[in-house]
């Protein structure tokens, strides 16, 4: 069983990364089920004030100090190489650094810019807002099971 520090770090990783899997998870299947139910200007003024709203210390510490941590976990788990726990760590870490930060960095965070750059009610706005709903939908999925297996990976590691 991992014990001492370790034992610690692994415990945050799994409240950190459950906490925005749950927060991905809402608007996976709520929010913007919600928001693209809207007329199409309502829908883009509101997910740009959600945009603007996000990087906030509360919720930027919880998705980047993940990010940290599980990075962390990965440098610990290759320098200590502990018998219990080892690949789930390892494999937890890389899910959430990868397919929850990095999709959050290369697929979701563009989308959102674009987005921003656009006045509600125009018809740019209106034409993208469609495909934006879609895909970012998609790619939130992708966030969404990546942090959610990373929690799972933590709790096997603590077993």
């Amino acid at each position: 069983m991992i014990e001492g520090p370790f034992f610690w770090l692994t415990v945050l990783g799994v409240l950190g990364t459950g906490l925005v899997a749950g927060a991905f998870c809402a608007f996976s299947t709520f929010v913007m089920r919600g928001l693209a139910a809207l007329p199409p200007a309502q829908g883009v003024a509101a997910m740009n004030a959600i945009n603007r709203a996000a990087p906030r210390p509360a919720f930027m510490s919880v998705f980047i100090g993940s990010a940290v941590l599980c990075a962390v976990l990965a440098v610990v788990t290759f320098v200590v190489w502990p018998q219990e726990g080892r690949a789930e760590v390892l494999a937890g870490s890389a899910l959430y650094v990868f397919g929850s930060f990095g999709v959050t960095v290369v697929a979701n965070v563009p989308r959102n810019d674009a987005l921003l750059r656009l006045t509600p009610g125009t018809a740019e706005a209106d034409a993208y807002w469609s495909a934006y709903v879609r895909e970012w939908t998609r790619w939130n999925h992708i966030r969404t099971v990546a942090s959610a297996a990373a929690a799972v990976l933590f709790v096997l590691a603590l077993a």
